[in-house]
């Protein structure tokens, strides 16, 4: 089952406790689920907008994988997509589009100790 409306607002809120300067740019995705109250926030047909996940993979030598981007004209950006039926949250869905878009499997990444939730490029 999709991530529901609470575990996303408890991920956004957790990062605006560590990031509050950054609380006025979220301001749209703190609004958006509740505007789009007959579709699931992740859903494809939630209208104006809905949520999707992406994950930066940073490797030993602060290398930062980019994935060129066919169907915005090239440009370089980090892996994440939509969320799935079988993501059970925001993390699993990201972990999920670096295994399917880069190969690089959730048994290769390890959790940033100095950043709760972050993962890393394992050794």
């Amino acid at each position: 089952m999709p991530p529901s409306l609470s575990h996303i607002r408890t991920v956004v809120t957790a990062y605006l406790d560590r990031h509050p300067g950054e609380r006025h740019a979220l301001a749209g995705l703190l609004a958006a689920p509740d505007a789009v109250a007959d579709a699931a926030p992740t859903s494809r047909t939630a209208l104006p907008a809905h949520v999707t996940c992406s994950a930066v993979v940073i490797d030993r030598h602060r290398r930062v994988l980019h994935i060129r981007h066919g169907a915005s004209g090239g440009l370089l950006l980090a892996r994440g997509g939509h969320v799935e039926a079988d993501d059970d949250t925001l993390l699993a869905a990201a972990l999920r589009e670096v295994k399917e878009k880069a190969g690089i499997p959730t048994s290769a990444l390890v959790l940033r100790p100095d950043r709760p939730g972050a993962l890393a490029a394992g050794p």
